[in-house]
């Protein structure tokens, strides 16, 4: 069951109700039992975090993420060593 927060609008009091979805809103403030008595609307609290839910929730177009550049980095070092090696055992 939903909780709802009310404020009358003559005396200024604010409560929070748990009420049925079916259950009519109440209207008579019991502070001083005016007619005055109004749902008040909040934000809901709600937080995503994380890598997303949904493609659409990342970044990049292609909802993928792009490769770290640590990885590439790596690879190529490799890559440079390997030729720079061969470029000198060739030279002897």
């Amino acid at each position: 069951m939903p909780i709802y927060t009310y404020r009358c609008e003559n005396c200024g009091i604010q409560f929070d109700k748990r009420q049925h979805f079916s259950d009519e809103p109440l209207k008579v403030c019991p502070e001083c039992g005016k007619p005055e008595l109004r749902k008040v609307y909040q934000p809901v609290g709600i937080v995503f975090k994380g890598s997303g839910f949904y493609a659409t929730d990342h970044r990049s177009p292609s909802g993928v993420t792009p490769p770290k550049k640590s990885d590439t980095t790596k690879s190529e070092t490799k890559t440079a060593a390997k030729t720079d090696s061969k470029a000198s055992s060739s030279d002897d």
